[in-house]
């Protein structure tokens, strides 16, 4: 079915070697509004329903760099041994729904464990089923998954060497700081913030991370002195 913020191409699975389609999402997507945890509000789409490909003929399921860059061989072998005998062959779907997304990136998650994969991935993916249930107005599950993030987020930066996807390890405190800002943790959100505004060499080596964090500590100000005054 055609869409005109998605189109279906071929890609060879990482996994099984053969091709399947997958989705891909149209760059010229109209920004509505942006979240403090760096979730993107596009005007009647999301993307985020699309971001996990999945292989129609075994069920490997990951991400576009995933997909299209090489993996390393005791990766795929293991994973090939998990998947070769579970016959999941999956129906392809050019749309999906907030299920079939959510779906798609505990798959994901599930290979990413097999493989003791990076926690900096899992955090992303998690974080990423938080936006899902945000955008379905799911607020428990919203927050679990916030939780999740949080956690996972910590632990990359004591064991992994920054930047990865795109995140300073600045910008990975910052984040996580907001995400704690988003579940109404204002302590937690500060500690974290803190690290950030107290080092003036952010401020001078990325100062847009600085001026979030700067932001967000003056919205938790002004939460706390409306809520003094009420």
């Amino acid at each position: 079915m055609a869409s005109e913020n998605t189109f279906v191409v071929e890609k060879t699975c990482p996994i099984c070697m053969k091709e399947t389609r997958v989705i891909k999402t149209r760059s010229r997507l109209v920004v509505e509004k942006r979240d403090e945890d760096l979730c993107v509000h596009y005007k009647g789409f999301s993307p985020y329903y699309y971001r996990i490909w999945i292989c129609e003929h075994c069920g490997f399921a990951g991400d576009e760099p995933t997909f299209v860059n090489r993996m390393p061989n005791k990766h795929r072998e293991k994973l090939w041994e998990f998947l070769k005998h579970k016959d999941l062959e999956i129906e392809f779907a050019e749309t999906r729904t907030l299920p079939d997304a959510v779906a798609s990136f505990l798959m994901a998650l599930t290979y990413l464990d097999i493989i003791n994969g990076p926690a900096s991935k899992k955090a992303s993916y998690n974080l990423n089923v938080a936006w899902l249930y945000r955008f379905g107005a799911y607020k428990d599950r919203e927050q679990e998954y916030l939780a999740k993030a949080a956690e996972l987020f910590d632990v990359s930066l004591s064991k992994e060497r920054y930047p990865v996807g795109g995140l300073t390890d600045n910008a990975a405190v910052y984040l996580i700081g907001a995400i704690y800002y988003r579940m109404g943790d204002f302590e937690k959100c500060t500690q974290y913030l803190s690290r950030i505004i107290s080092d003036q060499n952010v401020r001078t080596s990325e100062p847009k991370v600085f001026d979030k964090a700067r932001d967000l500590w003056g919205d938790i100000r002004s939460n706390k002195k409306s809520s003094a005054k009420k």
